[in-house]
């Protein structure tokens, strides 16, 4: 009997899914402190219109992220020098299409681990084994990793506050995405509520467990308690699809506005998960929650 390997999805494929996965990101509505239809939320340098230039401008490098891994064929040592290479041109191409704006370097970095996964792995692998692949080429060290990028905003709260942030949550195989996030969308829409409020409810649900080191740079340890206690209280009343949900939603924008900060970090493991909702089949990731506790001691796992 032959057996017959799927192909891996081409890597313009996989390159517009990550580019459609962060413009269904920034055009969800309302998302408090983010830019959205509303405004730029509490950025003052950012507007829809920029984002959704931004998510564009990330096209091509995505698509060599892509290429390079079906070529190499290993998330070895090898492919970690070569993909970090490839996003440093990356974020060189959003900051000429932003004016010097920031508007998706954590997003280049989590998307981009998970479209070299997908280029790796055959057609159909499970969200699971995307996100562990990626985590096995984020393990590797960057050589090339410029001095200036440890002095970045979420270098430095890592450092300060003690959390994984972005790299420890890749690196752990992006827990917060295949025990809480997916879960929450999937889990959300079995309940019939619609696209958008499930797309909120796993916003929200992020919000609510990560340590997002976009809020701890703004605003500190209050302030992200604020933010994952706020979200909690969303969640605790049956979600965004509910009346009440919705009205603590509304509250939750308001506490975040007046706090100054933006759960950036959310934002971008929202467009990981829509990401990895568009290229794994929906039965392969397990529908159960996560409890805090579990998923914080999760993301440090290396």
């Amino acid at each position: 009997m032959n057996v017959v390997v799927a192909a891996p999805l081409r890597s313009e494929a996989l390159a517009a899914h990550a580019v459609g996965a962060l413009l269904d990101e920034v055009e969800l509505t309302p998302k408090p402190g983010l830019v959205d239809r509303r405004g730029g939320g509490t950025h003052t340098d950012m507007t829809l219109t920029l984002m959704r230039r931004s998510a564009h401008a990330l096209y091509r490098g995505f698509v060599e992220m892509a290429r390079t891994a079906a070529e190499h064929l290993l998330p070895d040592q090898n492919l970690r020098v070569q993909l970090a290479a490839i996003g440093r041109r990356t974020e060189a191409d959003m900051y000429e299409a932003t004016g010097g704006v920031n508007t998706h370097r954590g997003a280049i970095w989590a998307l981009g681990l998970l479209t070299a996964s997908a280029a790796l792995l055959p057609e159909g692998s499970s969200a699971e084994d995307l996100a562990r692949t990626a985590g096995l080429i984020a393990r590797h060290p960057d050589p090339g990793c410029p001095a200036k990028a440890l002095l970045s905003h979420g270098s430095r709260a890592r450092a300060q506050y003690g959390v994984p942030g972005a790299r420890g949550q890749a690196q752990a195989g992006f827990p917060h995405l295949i025990d809480l996030a997916l879960p929450t969308l999937r889990r959300s829409r079995a309940a019939r509520v619609s696209e958008v409020c499930a797309r909120l409810d796993t916003l929200v649900a992020l919000m609510a467990e990560l340590d997002d080191t976009c809020v701890l740079h703004r605003g500190g340890v209050h302030a992200l308690e604020a933010v994952r206690d706020g979200a909690s209280r969303v969640l605790t009343v049956g979600g965004t699809g509910t009346a009440a949900g919705r009205a603590r939603l509304s509250q939750l924008d308001r506490t975040i506005a007046s706090l100054g900060v933006s759960p950036g970090g959310a934002a971008d493991l929202l467009a990981a998960t829509l990401l990895l909702d568009r290229i794994a089949p929906a039965g392969s990731i397990r529908a159960q929650h996560v409890s805090p506790a579990m998923t914080k001691e999760a993301s440090w796992r290396n």
